[in-house]
């Protein structure tokens, strides 16, 4: 009777739970993955096919999707027979299919432009979801700043020599926005840490091809080896840099050389993502308007 009793006591307890338990079983989590895209095969299956399959590895509770930004690559895939979803039909897709909860991660490096991009799509669906949380990109905070220049550095040291007068030059992409002085900071934190022979430019935004020169030549650099900083190793890698730049830089009198290897490839900078990942799984990103309603409430 005494049982009976306790257990009546504990009924709306129980009930609570249990209808806790088969919400949870009928939420239906997704990881998109997000990249710009490429139309070189190659580098494509050593990069974004690379990734998708250690996130797959990483996370077999969740189901992957992919999504490419770019449209114009995704266009050129089309006319090819490949098919491949912008963010926002991804996520409309995903809905459709019945995922209540997306986890959105990106392989850009910068919290620039494409960034604003993919979290105004994340928003503009927000309410079809219980929760969609969009990841970090790799150069989010000093941290990954530090992981990157780290790993880069010892990848990238018999190339550097200066007894050679032998340099290595990392070459973004860039971007119009302020995160491009996400490029300026890799520069100082190279040289900070002791590598005086790397340098960092971009096509696009600064340090510009014109700051770069005025660094070798102050340096009285003779071999150069340019190394594409950027995920995938396509288009630009293969035109701006081992075309374009190599050509001008030659045209100075240097000697110049390329390792076309997309960030991708590199095992050390996929578990940056995959760490992103573990992120935004473990914690939902911090809200500042509600920061701020809870410091004006003196809760915090």
């Amino acid at each position: 009777m005494l049982a009976l009793q306790s257990l009546k006591k504990y009924l709306p307890i129980l009930f609570l739970l249990f209808v806790s338990l088969s919400l949870q079983a009928q939420d239906k989590t997704a990881l998109l993955l997000v990249h710009f895209g490429t139309t070189y095969d190659d580098t494509r299956s050593r990069t974004i096919d690379a990734i998708n399959a250690k996130a797959a590895e990483a996370f077999p509770e969740l189901t992957l999707r992919e999504a490419y930004t770019s449209r114009i690559v995704i266009r050129r895939l089309k006319a090819r027979g490949l098919d491949k979803h912008t963010p926002l039909e991804a996520l409309l897709s995903l809905r459709a299919e019945g995922f209540t909860r997306v986890i959105v991660q990106t392989t850009t490096l910068l919290e620039g432009a494409e960034m604003e991009s993919l979290r105004r799509d994340a928003a503009s669906v927000a309410g079809f979801f219980t929760d969609i949380r969009v990841g970090a990109p790799l150069l989010y905070d000093v941290a990954d700043c530090q992981r990157v220049v780290d790993i880069l550095s010892a990848r990238h040291a018999d190339k550097a020599d200066a007894k050679q007068k032998a340099h290595v030059v990392l070459v973004g992409h860039g971007t119009y926005t302020p995160a491009t002085a996400t490029y300026s900071q890799l520069d100082y934190m190279l040289r900070a840490q002791g590598h005086p022979l790397f340098h960092v430019a971009t096509l696009e935004g600064y340090p510009t091809f014109e700051t770069l020169l005025a660094q070798l030549k102050a340096a009285r650099a003779r071999r150069i080896t340019l190394v594409p900083l950027l995920f995938v190793a396509g288009d630009h890698a293969a035109n701006d840099i081992a075309v374009d730049w190599r050509q001008a830089l030659e045209a100075e009198g240097l000697q110049v050389g390329c390792c076309l290897e997309g960030l991708g490839e590199i095992p050390e900078i996929q578990d940056i993502y995959i760490e992103h990942i573990h992120r935004s799984l473990q914690q939902a990103p911090v809200d500042i308007m509600k920061k701020k309603e809870a410091y004006a409430a003196g809760k915090e």
